[in-house]
């Protein structure tokens, strides 16, 4: 692992580790193919003030899993501290945090100065360096209420970090969730092509979320300070009973609270998510956000409160029978089959029909930037969604074995999964829908209540796709190219930058050989049930 200080240093290292890996990718390629889940050229940031702890790790772990090259910053940032604030006595614990990023298999840390990084030890309104400012409304209330100009000084050094690091990937924690909607923001109306990835909020076994602020509260202070995770969950078993009034969803928190009297509360908001405007009742889904003291020490936490039909996501390799079982499972449950599959076959039908080369990604932006796709459902199990393209019927043709050799190559390209996976989140806010692809749990629907990754052996795909062919009255195409050709899809699909195939974290695996249809459904639907009990 390498110590980096200047920015001169973070970008030698990271033009050497992008020529190494480019040149690796070209010349070489494994014999045996295989899901890894790691693009080879990936770069993911982890952005710190340090003094870490568990909840860092996740992100360095979600980064190490998803990216061939990880980067951790570590900065304590004096434009994000007010006045009176804690900046000169904030944690700082640079040797411990080297040894856990070492042995995390972080690749390199970024330990900058103030003075490399371009900024004074002042705060936001007396400094000089140019800032960014979030739109006022995402700043204006919950923690930006009391604490004017950390977000600007937060935007101001992560959007340093992004230009200097160029990350594909970015990783932050739930439990800043104020922040967390600001990067999304801001990396949305600057257009930065970085995907942010959210990870959970990771906890003390008393329910405390994980802070580098918890170093200064006594073992007593701790367990006080657990009353507002307490006071949250209160709130989460009222919301799933029906309660959807903001004022008395908040008097629940307030109530918990009160009975531990050392805890001084500074605010219990109830937001949306995305935009932070307050919320009167929830429609959709409303983050519950609490800041409080206890002592000297701040403190803040959030849950996110949503009203919607579970989801179920379903991912796993090409010929795995993921659209098979997402059928049956929908009509098993009575949700909606939504074909995200056939969302990115009918684009490459459409690439195909206009004699647009495959490797011609400015043209396919172009045309993927317009297109309208239409779902809708079919007649019967077999045929369960209709797919109109530019007002095209398509739901046959994006069958063809000509769309399923290129569709692979079409659906890794950044605009084209940006304009689709956009129509299928919004699809998706009401929930009730059976979902497959590649990356539906891990990217797409990250927050689905059930994650099920399907596998299978190369050679029982293969099989099963010779099947496919011979039932469509296709042309001959041996076993031995059909396992060749599906394993070099692997390859390609686990190991592409944009949204690899891989399976989520907290996703099922089940592997379908040797079982029906019917009983992975049923294994899938008894899961199901399971989960909605723990709801």
């Amino acid at each position: 692992m390498r110590l980096l200080t200047t920015i001169a240093a973070l970008s030698c290292y990271l033009a050497k580790r992008r020529s190494s890996e480019n040149m690796l990718l070209e010349q070489e390629r494994p014999s045996e193919f295989e899901v890894t889940g790691i693009s080879l050229t990936a770069v993911g940031l982890v952005p710190t003030m340090g003094a870490l702890h568990q909840g860092h790790l996740s992100l360095i772990q979600r980064a190490r899993q998803e990216n061939a090259t990880v980067i951790v910053s570590i900065f304590v940032n004096p434009l994000q501290f007010g006045p009176n604030e804690d900046y000169h006595r904030y944690p700082r614990t640079l040797d411990q945090d080297r040894q856990l990023c070492e042995q995390a298999g972080v690749d390199a840390i970024f330990v900058p100065t103030p003075e490399e990084m371009g900024v004074d030890l002042k705060n936001i309104q007396d400094s000089k360096v140019t800032q960014v400012i979030p739109p006022s409304a995402t700043i204006s209330g919950l923690c930006g209420r009391s604490r004017p100009g950390h977000f600007q000084g937060v935007a101001t050094i992560v959007t340093k970090l992004f230009n200097l690091v160029q990350p594909d990937r970015a990783y932050f924690g739930q439990k800043d969730g104020q922040q967390l909607a600001i990067i999304r923001r801001l990396v949305a109306d600057l257009n930065f092509s970085i995907e942010i990835v959210a990870c959970p909020t990771v906890r003390e076994p008393s329910g405390l979320a994980m802070s580098s602020r918890n170093k200064y509260l006594t073992a007593t202070e701790k367990q006080q300070a657990a009353v507002l995770y307490r006071g949250l969950r209160q709130a989460q078993a009222a919301f799933r009973a029906g309660e959807r009034n903001t004022s008395k969803l908040i008097a629940i928190v307030q109530q918990e609270i009160a009975m531990v009297s050392s805890v001084s509360v500074e605010y219990i908001e109830l937001v949306e998510p995305t935009t932070l405007i307050p919320l009167k009742t929830v429609q959709e889904e409303g983050m519950l956000a609490i800041a409080a003291r206890l002592g000297s020490t701040r403190l803040i936490d959030n849950t996110i409160l949503r009203d919607r039909q579970p989801i179920i996501a379903i991912d796993g390799p090409a010929g795995a029978g993921k659209s098979t079982v997402a059928r049956q499972v929908a009509a098993k449950l009575g949700l909606v089959y939504l074909d995200t599959g056939a969302m990115y076959r009918a684009v490459t039908w459409l690439v195909l029909h206009e004699g647009i080369a495959i490797d011609d990604e400015c043209a396919i932006a172009e045309l993927v930037s317009r297109c309208v796709i239409e779902l809708a459902p079919g007649q019967d199990l077999q045929s369960p969604v209709q797919v109109w393209i530019n007002g095209h019927n398509v739901t046959q043709v994006i069958r063809s074995t000509e769309v399923t050799s290129k569709v692979s190559a079409i659906a890794a390209q950044s605009a084209v999964r940006q304009a689709l996976v956009k129509q299928q989140q919004s699809w998706g806010k009401k929930g009730g829908l059976v979902a497959e692809g590649r990356d539906i749990g891990s990217h797409v629907f990250p927050d689905a209540e059930v994650k099920i990754f399907l596998t299978a052996s190369v050679k029982e795909r293969a099989r099963r796709r010779l099947q496919d062919f011979q039932k469509q009255g296709q042309s001959e195409v041996s076993l031995e190219q059909l396992e060749k050709d599906i394993a070099e899809r692997d390859w390609k699909d686990s190991t592409r930058k944009v949204s690899p195939l891989k399976k989520a974290p907290d996703a099922v695996e089940i592997s379908t050989d040797g079982l029906s249809v019917t009983e992975v459904t049923e294994k899938i639907a008894d899961y199901y049930q399971q989960r909605l009990s723990q709801f």
